[in-house]
C-alpha cells in the first residue's frame, strides 16, 4: 500500500493552500509492517525503499502510534467512533494487538476525512487511492468555506 504515499502527495499539493492537510500517524500492528523505531528510520525507508526514489512526503508525519487494542490512541477512538467500519473480514494472526472491536482500523492507509468542524466525513478502507477522495475533499473544502463565511464555529 506503500505507493500510497505518491497519492497523498498529490492531495496534500493540490489542496494545501486551501485549507486540506494531510497527516499521517505510522503504525506496526499491522504484520509488522512499520518497523522503523523513529521518525528518521520511517521516513529513511520512505525516502530509499518504498516508495524510494528519493521519495518526501510533503505532508506531516506525526510519532509510530498504536490505532487498535489496549494502546490505541485517543485520536483513533474519538475517529472510529463517529462512523462504521470498513472491514468485511478479519485475519487475526496477522494483526499483533488485542482486543479485537468491531470498529478497528482494518489495514495500514485507512482514510478518515476529517472535516473543518472535527467530525468524521469520510472512511476509507486502504484499497481506496488517494485520488478516489478527491471530490468528497472538495466537497469538505465547500463545507469549510461556506462555514467561515457565515462565521466561527461555536460548541
Amino acid at each position: 500500500m506503500t505507493p500510497h504515499y505518491l497519492g497523498l502527495n498529490a492531495l496534500n499539493l493540490k489542496y494545501g493552500s486551501q485549507g486540506f492537510a494531510v497527516l499521517a500517524f505510522p503504525c506496526n500492528i499491522f504484520l509488522h509492517q512499520e518497523p522503523g523505531a523513529n521518525a528518521e528510520q520511517i521516513l529513511n525507508g520512505i525516502k530509499y525503499v518504498n516508495p524510494g526514489k528519493g521519495f518526501v512526503p510533503s505532508f506531516q508525519m506525526f510519532e509510530k502510534i498504536e490505532v487498535n487494542g489496549a494502546k490505541e490512541h485517543p485520536l483513533y477512538t474519538y475517529v472510529k467512533g463517529q462512523c462504521p467500519n470498513t472491514a468485511t473480514s478479519w485475519m487475526p494472526e496477522i494483526l499483533f494487538y488485542t482486543p479485537f472491536k468491531t470498529s478497528d482500523i482494518v489495514w495500514n492507509f485507512e482514510t478518515f476525512l476529517i472535516g473543518y468542524d472535527g467530525k468524521v466525513v469520510k472512511r476509507a478502507p486502504p484499497p481506496v487511492e488517494p485520488v478516489d477522495l478527491s471530490a468528497d475533499i472538495e466537497a469538505a473544502l465547500a463545507d469549510a468555506h461556506a462555514a467561515a463565511a457565515d462565521g466561527p464555529v461555536l460548541g
